[in-house]
């Protein structure tokens, strides 16, 4: 007993010493949050962190949508597998950056996502993420999570499949958000369209290309609309000539170098200012965990105006 005891005191110790290493508050994490939608005649779950402050006060906050990855990645993952929420509590509490609300809706199609949205509307309208996010989904989150509103308080970070979405919804709609981050965005080039197996293709773009498509039908106006130059030619880029809105951190090693690199050129030679980083790693959660923090900043930057808007 008096054994036991012991060791109950030493690991009380042990916990309060930890606080006192650490020092920084805790936010809350909430899982399986719903939300309804006229789109998808369904609800959407959402897993969402709310700042360590959130309770005790009734200020409003800027919103950062978290987009995540394709195949297996679900809104949890930010938190169970990039352990975001500690990252945030202690750029928080440390004053690196500013507190907010994350939210990261579920980009899957269904349970089993055999398809992946891409967060985008399928081409055939059966699935119209896009649209369910922009009329639906944001309007009732920033309604009920108290946040500020408006394009200048909201910003986006993606990660693979949801870096693509988060740089293609910064450049549709440029005045709907202050800024965003994509690491490892999944930008292929024609030949990696082209040389996906049949199985691969309907997986990654059964959805926003077209099903059962082979060889050059694949690159259709569909592809044609991702494209970087689509997408620059289509949007305003006076917004983005007075400060870096668009941020990109891309491993040396990752699959989707050499695509994310063409972005970057047209981006440049569009005159659209943005960041673009490359770094040791490949498409992974090494890579993408270590590579959060300079993403988080960069969106304090522009929900803040330190790049001196």
């Amino acid at each position: 007993m008096m054994i036991r005891r012991y060791l109950t005191i030493l690991l009380a110790h042990a916990c309060i010493a930890s606080f006192l290493v650490t020092g920084w508050a805790t936010a809350e994490v909430r899982f399986d949050n719903v939300v309804g939608s006229d789109t998808f005649g369904r609800p959407v779950n959402y897993a969402l962190y709310l700042p360590p402050d959130y309770d005790e006060s009734s200020r409003t906050y800027p919103v950062l949508y978290l987009l995540h990855g394709g195949g297996s990645g679900q809104p949890s993952d930010w938190f169970t597998l990039a352990g975001l929420d500690q990252i945030l509590d202690r750029m928080i509490e440390e004053g690196e950056i500013r507190p907010l609300i994350a939210i990261a809706p579920d980009g899957r199609r269904d349970s089993a996502n055999e398809i992946a949205t891409y967060f985008l509307d399928d081409q055939n309208g059966e699935t119209l993420w896009e649209t369910m996010f922009f009329e639906d989904f944001m309007p009732a989150v920033e309604k009920r999570h108290r946040a500020i509103g408006g394009g200048e308080a909201r910003a986006l970070l993606g990660i693979s499949m949801g870096g693509v979405a988060a740089t293609v919804y910064q450049l549709r709609e440029p005045e709907t958000f202050a800024g965003s981050a994509a690491i490892s965005v999944a930008f292929r080039t024609e030949q990696q369209v082209l040389g996906l197996s049949t199985e691969a293709y309907r997986s990654r773009y059964a959805g926003v290309l077209g099903t059962d498509l082979e060889g050059p039908d694949r690159l259709n106006e569909n592809w044609t609309a991702l494209l970087p130059e689509t997408l620059v030619t289509a949007t305003n880029t006076a917004y983005f000539q007075r400060i870096p809105r668009l941020y990109f951190d891309i491993g040396a090693d990752d699959p989707f170098f050499e695509a994310t690199a063409d972005l970057h050129v047209t981006l440049r030679a569009a005159g659209i200012k943005h960041r673009f980083q490359v770094n040791e790693g490949g498409h992974d959660w090494v890579f993408w965990r270590q590579s959060l923090v300079g993403a988080l900043l960069h969106v304090d930057a522009v929900l803040t105006r330190k790049y001196g808007e």
